[in-house]
This record gives structure tokens, C-alpha cells and sequence, in this order.
């Protein structure tokens, strides 16, 4: 939810500074000269026919305020501006939050590690056994101290799956066994794609 409200919080403000600079740049235009024709605030008024659009917008004003179903739907349609601020604002102040791998807990405190760089260590650990031709890892921190490393190793025809599975093991024993990590491995069938 967070994601998405972080990205429309973008894409809004992008858009709202788009519209803010090409108006500032049309009143300015405007701005320059004076009187009621040419480029002026006034010829920019008449050019926009405000005058028809003042009686326009007085009648619906006038449809708003009284009771009916047009007061009902400006009135959701408010309600729905007011919550879409919510959301944008959410996006914009709301910190994003970092799933870290907590990998010890004692009293002296918490060490933890980001998800990416431990991928990256559970990789070069993997690549140089013999058989695996190309290495995908996961890691997926778990709600309390340690978690998963899932670990995808494509291998060669002539290897055996269980031989590359254990080397794989034996070489994620070093970062799993004391950080209480869990692995995960699978070696695909000969010719199987890793994704």
C-alpha cells in the first residue's frame, strides 16, 4: 500500500508541477501587457470567456449547496479528495521501510544485514561448485532472528542433482549454520531454465 501510494505521491507531484510551470509561464506571457486586447490579463479573461463561465459556475454552486443527490455526489466526491490527500501525504512522509536480516540478538544488541548483499555472499559461495553452471538466490528475512535463503543452481547434464545439492549445502554452511538461516536449495532437472 505504502509502494503504491509512494508512487502516486510522483506521479501527482510531477504532474502538478508540470501544470503549475506551463501556467506560470502562460500568465507571465499574459502579464506583460496591459487593457483588454492583446497579450493582458483581460485579453486572457475574455480569450478564456470567464464571464459565461462565472454564471456556469454559479448555477452549479447554487445545486450544490441545496439538498439532493447533487450535494450527495459532490459530497462523496469530496470525501474521496479528502482520503486520495490522505494517501498522497501518506506517500510522501511515511519512511520506507527496510526488511533487514536479523542475523544475532544478545545484550550487547542486534546485528542484521540487508537481503541484496547477503544474496550476493550466498552466490559467490555457490558458483564454484562443480556442476553449477548459474546461481539464483532469495533471501527472505523471517519475522524474528534469522530466515531463508533460497537457493536455485542450474547444473550441467552430466552431474548429479543430489551430488550438486549437497556440495551446494556444504558450501552455505558457513553463512546458515550460525546465523540460523535456513536453506533452501533446488537443482533443476537437466535443461531446465532458472528464473
Amino acid at each position: 500500500m505504502i509502494v503504491l501510494a509512494r508512487t502516486l505521491a510522483r506521479l501527482v507531484g510531477f504532474l502538478m508541477c508540470v501544470v503549475l510551470a506551463l501556467g506560470g509561464l502562460l500568465l507571465a506571457v499574459f502579464s506583460i501587457g496591459t487593457g483588454t486586447h492583446g497579450p493582458s490579463l483581460g485579453g486572457l479573461a475574455s480569450l478564456l470567456s470567464l464571464h459565461s463561465v462565472r454564471h456556469t459556475v454559479g448555477d452549479w454552486l447554487a445545486r450544490v449547496e441545496a439538498p439532493g443527490s447533487v450535494a450527495v455526489i459532490a459530497g462523496v466526491c469530496g470525501l474521496g479528495a479528502i482520503a486520495l490527500g490522505l494517501v498522497l501525504i501518506a506517500g510522501v512522509l511515511v519512511p520506507r521501510r527496510e526488511r533487514l536480516v536479523q542475523l544475532a540478538e544478545d545484550e550487547r544488541g542486534k546485528l542484521a544485514a540487508r537481503r541484496r548483499p547477503l544474496a550476493q555472499l550466498a552466490t559467490a559461495l555457490v558458483e564454484p561448485v562443480r556442476g553449477v553452471t548459474e546461481v539464483r538466490v532469495r533471501v527472505r528475512p523471517s519475522r524474528r532472528t534469522g530466515g531463508r535463503v533460497s537457493v536455485r543452481a542450474s547444473r550441467t547434464a552430466n552431474t548429479d542433482a543430489d551430488e550438486v545439492r549437497r556440495a551446494v549445502a556444504e558450501q552455505l554452511d558457513s553463512l546458515t549454520d550460525p546465523f540460523k538461516l535456513k536453506a533452501r536449495i533446488d537443482v533443476p532437472r537437466r535443461g531446465a531454465r532458472v528464473e
